[in-house]
């Protein structure tokens, strides 16, 4: 429940990442509308289904607008939304099942498009909200709800998945470091194109993934999650590969490409040189 939505009466389970998340967000906002000096109302959130599309009501501060869309199909929205007005800024909030899962084929085109909205993320996973089930991004051999005898798939690797498809900024995030994340997101929402900031954001409940990811010396976990070295040229592709195809999970700016045009930009190109057609001629097009 929030201040914001006191009639809302969801709340993520102790520990969840997506509290950090949410911190992240609202810093990024805030910086967002300061320095551009435009209302938070410029801003649209979309999400889809799962515990990450609880974003759009568990916001604090200054609400911008929301729309908590249906499973899988955050980015068709997000793009009906920017082509309707480009002059927004359209934030989606997805988790990995939602957008890796049956949101998976929308990727890729709005990646080739170009599209000019930022999307956060949030990759416990598994199905954290429908009891534990796994998700493409579960391990190899996981037991879940849905796979009692160990899952028989392998997982996505979803940062080398963006950067195949042509994702144009790819970031990676840990929950718990809010600040690191918050600033990635910022500046992902001042990248003219195509953004994912992709988060790892543990579930208690059902992966609880902390330990592998910091480490636990106490216990003789090694962490698998490390902060990119500074040397990196994100904006090398090849460098960008190379990082992606070592072990463990970088973190922190991966790719940067800014010379792309964006959709709205080639469509608006596109029509600037075109003469528009008529309704009555579109009519008279259809008449037999």
């Amino acid at each position: 429940m929030t201040l914001k939505n006191p009639e809302y009466d969801f709340k993520w389970c102790p520990g969840c990442g997506d509290f950090g998340v949410r911190r992240a967000i609202e810093g990024a906002l805030t910086e967002f509308t300061t320095q551009n000096e435009k209302p938070i109302e410029n801003t649209v959130v979309v999400a889809g289904i799962g515990c990450s599309g609880n974003m759009v009501h568990m916001l604090e501060k200054q609400q911008p607008f929301g729309i908590h869309g249906i499973h899988g199909r955050s980015l068709p929205i997000s793009m009906g939304i920017k082509m309707g007005n480009p002059d927004l800024n359209v934030v989606v909030v997805a988790g990995d099942g939602d957008f890796l899962g049956i949101g998976m084929e929308h990727i890729a085109p709005q990646a080739l498009r170009n599209l000019n909205v930022t999307v956060v993320v949030m990759d416990n996973g598994v199905y954290g909200l429908t009891k534990g089930q796994s998700s493409p991004t579960t391990e190899l051999g996981v037991v879940t709800s849905s796979t009692p005898y160990g899952k028989v798939e392998s997982s996505l690797n979803p940062l080398r998945t963006y950067l195949t498809v042509g994702v144009s900024y790819i970031a990676s995030a840990m929950s718990s470091k809010v600040k690191d994340m918050s600033q990635l997101i910022s500046d992902a929402m001042d990248h003219p194109g195509f953004s994912i900031v992709h988060v790892q954001s543990p579930c208690t409940e059902y992966n609880n993934t902390y330990d592998a990811l910091r480490g636990n010396e106490k216990k003789g976990i090694k962490a698998i999650a490390y902060e990119i070295p500074e040397g990196h040229d994100p904006s090398d592709i090849e460098a960008a590969q190379e990082l992606l195809n070592a072990d463990g999970i970088p973190l922190g700016l991966v790719y940067k490409d800014v010379s792309r045009p964006t959709f709205d930009q080639k469509i608006h190109d596109t029509i600037g040189v075109k003469e528009m057609k008529s309704i009555e001629s579109l009519l008279d097009g259809l008449t037999i």
